[in-house]
C-alpha cells in the first residue's frame, strides 16, 4: 500500500521536488477545507460557474467548462463537489471519465453509459440509500440486453440478485469500454439502437435520486478535454442534443480548442472557460500584473520554503510559467533537479533559466518555421488572429490565453528568446 501523500511545505528540495510533481491531485480535506496547496487566482473566475449552478432554474442548468492543459480545472471541479452551497442545492457526482473510458477513443455513448454508471453505483455506495424495484428491474433488462450480444447468451438474474448484478455490470463495463475494442464496439452499438432507453434510465436515476434526497444530481466530469479537437466536435456539436437531454445538471469539461472553433457558437451560452493568470497586462510584456505574480509566488511557496530560492530565480521561474500552474511545476521541477545535480541546497538564477532553455528545446522540436512566425505575430499585438492555426498551439500551450474584461493571448514566456532571435527569425524568413 502505497503512503499518503503529505501536502506540507518543503524544507529541502528533495521533498519540494515531490511536492511539484506535475499531476499532483489537489484532494479536498476532511471537511470540505481548501486543500493546503490550493491558491485562489485574482478575480476567482470560478465564481462565474459556480454562481450559474446556484442561480434559480426552470430547466436543470448544463455547461461547458474549458481553459488550458494544466491551468486548475480539476482543484476547481473537486472544490465544486464539496462546496456546502453546491452541495446544499445538488447531489453531486464527481468522476473523471479516464477511469471509465479511453480518452483518445472516446464516444457519446461512452460518456452517456459513464453518467449512467456512476450515477447508479455512487448512489448505491451511500448508506441507506436504495433504488426502487422497478428501476432495477429497467436497469437490469438494459444490463441483459448488452450482455447478450457481448457474450451472444442471455444471463438472467433472480430478483434478489439483480442489485449484485447491476454492481459487477457498472463496474465491469466501464473497463471494458476503456480497454477492450470489440466489446467497447458491442456495447456502443447496443447503446446506438437504445439510446432513448438509456436517456430513460438516465433521467429515472436522477428522479429517483431526486425523490429521496430532495437534490437533482449534479454530474461534474472530468478530463473531458483530453480527446483531440474532432472527437470534441463529435460529442459536444454533432451530438450536442443528446448530451444535454439527461434530466441532471452537469458540468462537462471540453477541450480548449472548441472555444476557438466555429462549432463554439452551439455552446456558448453555457460555456465557462477559466483563463490563466495574467502575469502582464495585454500589450505591455515588459511590466508586470502585481496579482498575478503574487498568486504564482503563493503557490510556490505553499510547497516549499522561499528560503529554497533565490527572489531573482524565483520571479524569473513565475515569468518562464506563463501563470500556468502546471508550468509553474515543471520550471521548478527541472530547476530543483538542475540544483540537485550540481550539489547545492537551494535554486539559483542559472537553473531556472536551463529550465527555460529545456521547456524551449522542447517547442524547438516541434513547431514549424510558418507556427513560430505566428508566435512572433501572437507577441506583437496579443490578438487572437488565425484561429484555424492557432488553435493547435493552444492546445500545445506554446500561446496562452488571458483575461481582462476580454481575453487576449500571448506565446509561452519560455519561447520569447527564440521567437526574438535576429538569427532564428531571418531563417523562418527564408524557409517561408
Amino acid at each position: 500500500m502505497e503512503p499518503k501523500f503529505r501536502y506540507e511545505t518543503a524544507q529541502d528540495l528533495d521533498v519540494a521536488w515531490l511536492n511539484f510533481e506535475l499531476d499532483l491531485p489537489l484532494e479536498v480535506q476532511p471537511g470540505g477545507s481548501p486543500n493546503p496547496f490550493y491558491v485562489d487566482r485574482p478575480g476567482n473566475p470560478v465564481a462565474e460557474l459556480e454562481q450559474a449552478l446556484l442561480a434559480p432554474f426552470y430547466r436543470l442548468p448544463k455547461h461547458f467548462f474549458s481553459g488550458h492543459r494544466g491551468c486548475g480545472k480539476s482543484t476547481e471541479l473537486r472544490r465544486l463537489a464539496v462546496n456546502p452551497a453546491i452541495c446544499a442545492k445538488f447531489w453531486p457526482v464527481h468522476f473523471t471519465i479516464q477511469n471509465e473510458a479511453d480518452v483518445n477513443n472516446l464516444d457519446y455513448r461512452d460518456v452517456l453509459l459513464a453518467i449512467g454508471g456512476q450515477l447508479y453505483r455512487q448512489y448505491r455506495a451511500e448508506k441507506g440509500r436504495r433504488l426502487p424495484k422497478q428501476l432495477l428491474r429497467e436497469l437490469d433488462q438494459f444490463r441483459g440486453r448488452v450482455e447478450k450480444e457481448v457474450t451472444n447468451a442471455p444471463s438472467p438474474l433472480a430478483e434478489s440478485k439483480i442489485a449484485a448484478g447491476l454492481d459487477a455490470f457498472f463496474a465491469k463495463a466501464s473497463l471494458e469500454v476503456k480497454l477492450e475494442p470489440q466489446v467497447r464496439t458491442t456495447i456502443r452499438q447496443v447503446i446506438e439502437a437504445n439510446v432513448t432507453e438509456l436517456i430513460s434510465l438516465l433521467n429515472l436515476i436522477s428522479t429517483t435520486i431526486y425523490t429521496q434526497t430532495k437534490r437533482w444530481p449534479l454530474v461534474l466530469i472530468d478530463d473531458l478535454d483530453k480527446p483531440d479537437l474532432e472527437q470534441a466536435r463529435a460529442i459536444f456539436y454533432e451530438h450536442r442534443g443528446v448530451m444535454l437531454q439527461p434530466e441532471l445538471a452537469v458540468v462537462y469539461t471540453v477541450s480548449s480548442p472548441l472555444f476557438y472553433s466555429q462549432e463554439f457558437e452551439a455552446i456558448r451560452d453555457q460555456a465557462v472557460f477559466l483563463p490563466n493568470v495574467k502575469l502582464h497586462p495585454c500589450g505591455k510584456s515588459r511590466a508586470r500584473d502585481s496579482a498575478g505574480y503574487a498568486a504564482m509566488q503563493a503557490f510556490v511557496e505553499k510547497r516549499m520554503a522561499l528560503e529554497l530560492i533565490t527572489p531573482d530565480a524565483l520571479k524569473e521561474a513565475i515569468c518562464t510559467s506563463g501563470g500556468v500552474f502546471r508550468e509553474m511545476c515543471r520550471v521548478m521541477r527541472y530547476a530543483i533537479g538542475q540544483a540537485r545535480v550540481k550539489g547545492r541546497g537551494s535554486i539559483e538564477m542559472e537553473d531556472v533559466q536551463r529550465a527555460g532553455a529545456e521547456i524551449r528545446n522542447e517547442y524547438r522540436r516541434i513547431l514549424t518555421a510558418e507556427q513560430r512566425q505566428l508566435l512572433r505575430e501572437v507577441h506583437r499585438t496579443n490578438r487572437f488572429e488565425q484561429p484555424d492555426k492557432l488553435r493547435p498551439l493552444m492546445q500545445i500551450l506554446a500561446a496562452l490565453e488571458y483575461r481582462n474584461d476580454e481575453n487576449w493571448c500571448d506565446a509561452h514566456p519560455a519561447l520569447i528568446p527564440l521567437l526574438t532571435d535576429p538569427v532564428a527569425t531571418e531563417q523562418d524568413h527564408a524557409a517561408l
